[in-house]
């Protein structure tokens, strides 16, 4: 297991395992906010649309 050993093979998996985990969090975060904002958010469109329609 010489590859995770401070070289540059165990840097670069660490470094995607943070990425990934980011992405994770961020993914999380647009979810709960769309779960929660959804309908408002769907209502300020059909304002949007209804404005630009009359």
């Amino acid at each position: 297991m010489r590859f995770l050993k401070g070289g540059s093979a165990g840097q670069r998996g660490q470094g995607m395992v943070e990425y990934a985990l980011i992405l994770v969090l961020v993914s999380i975060v647009v979810i709960v906010i769309l779960l929660t904002m959804g309908q408002q958010i769907a209502n300020v469109f059909s304002n949007v649309v209804a404005a630009l329609g009359a």
